[in-house]
């Protein structure tokens, strides 16, 4: 019997389920929605690389909230005989001073990821401000604007943070200020491109005629579409924040008071480590800088690779029961 003649095989191809017992037809249940794999969160913690560096950065937020527990006391107190190499005493020596770099590395963590952090909250929230206003309202006030980050993107980056650290008063909060000040234009330029493609959408059609006010379309219709690229924004932004600071505090304009990575490095040029060939007082300083933006450039590659579709790898599918062809050998193989 061909298919045509055969109304069991007609039924089950159409509508993808056999009749039953009587003859009767059902209609196949329709297909099931699958849930998705839970957000932005839980598509980092299935990265590897954002895993990584999730896992470095807990390390070093760890050491700078248990600060006074791994390194009781303070760590500018003189603790030993100075310029000492590691030892069991010091695991990380001792400066010219007779201070233990441990410590100061312990407590420098404080300082330094406060500011990274809270630099990158800050520049990335005017940024943000900034972009949304320039691509929503438009026309004057978006000339305004882009006249205004083209200003700051234009000015050298280095001359301005020396010239404003050096007039405006030392301080934890002039450092910050002046890291907003001159980090805030590029991440305006990039979050106002992405907010200017979701300004067209049709969403944001149907919210203005719908007759939703200006601030609600911004922050509750476009602000959750651009979560990747604000949170890479907001990645890039801490890595500027932390190693800014360290370049202002080495070139001995920040607040030398406190105890940060950057004042090590400071400390360590003046007490002339580098000539002395005291490596383990300006190596762990360093170290601890470069590991933190390698952590923060992981989790931001990961961010990539999860929120881009053209950044995933594809999955390999096999298909054991495929048959398999082999090639004929001969010419009458071939005609069979």
């Amino acid at each position: 019997m061909s298919l045509a003649q055969d109304p069991r095989a007609m039924a089950e191809l159409e509508l993808g389920t056999p009749p039953g017992p009587d003859g009767q037809v059902t209609a196949a249940p329709p297909p099931r929605r699958r849930r998705g794999g839970g957000g932005l969160l839980r598509g980092l913690l299935g990265n590897a690389k954002a895993t990584s560096g999730l896992v470095i950065l807990i390390l070093f937020v760890l050491m700078a909230v248990f600060a006074p527990i791994l390194a009781p006391g303070d760590p500018t107190l003189i603790q030993g005989i100075g310029s000492q190499p590691p030892s069991a005493a010091h695991w990380l020596g001792t400066t010219a001073k007779g201070q233990d770099v441990l410590a100061l590395n312990v407590w420098g963590s404080r300082s330094s990821l406060f500011v990274g952090f809270t630099v990158g909250i800050l520049a990335t929230f005017v940024g943000l401000l900034v972009g949304l206003a320039s691509a929503y309202l438009g026309r004057t006030l978006d000339n305004v604007l882009s006249l205004v980050t083209n200003v700051f993107l234009l000015l050298p980056g280095l001359p301005l943070l020396v010239i404003l650290a050096a007039f405006l008063p030392q301080g934890l909060g002039t450092v910050i200020l002046v890291l907003v000040i001159t980090g805030w234009a590029g991440s305006a330029r990039v979050l106002r491109s992405q907010a200017m493609s979701i300004r067209g959408k049709d969403f944001v059609a149907a919210s203005q005629v719908t007759g939703e006010g200006g601030l609600r379309i911004m922050f509750r219709e476009m602000l959750p579409n651009m979560a990747s690229i604000v949170m890479s924004t907001f990645l890039a932004c801490v890595i500027f924040g932390i190693g800014a600071q360290a370049g202002l505090e080495f070139l001995g304009l920040g607040d030398i008071s406190t105890v940060s990575w950057g004042t090590n490095l400071y400390w360590a040029s003046n007490d002339g480590a580098l000539l002395t060939g005291a490596w383990w007082v300006f190596v762990p300083p360093g170290v601890c800088i470069a590991l933190v933006a390698f952590a923060l450039a992981l989790v931001n590659y990961g961010v990539d690779e999860t929120t881009n579709p053209r950044l995933r790898r594809p999955r390999r599918r096999t298909t054991p029961d495929a048959p398999t062809r082999v090639a004929p050998r001969t010419a009458k193989e071939a005609a069979r």
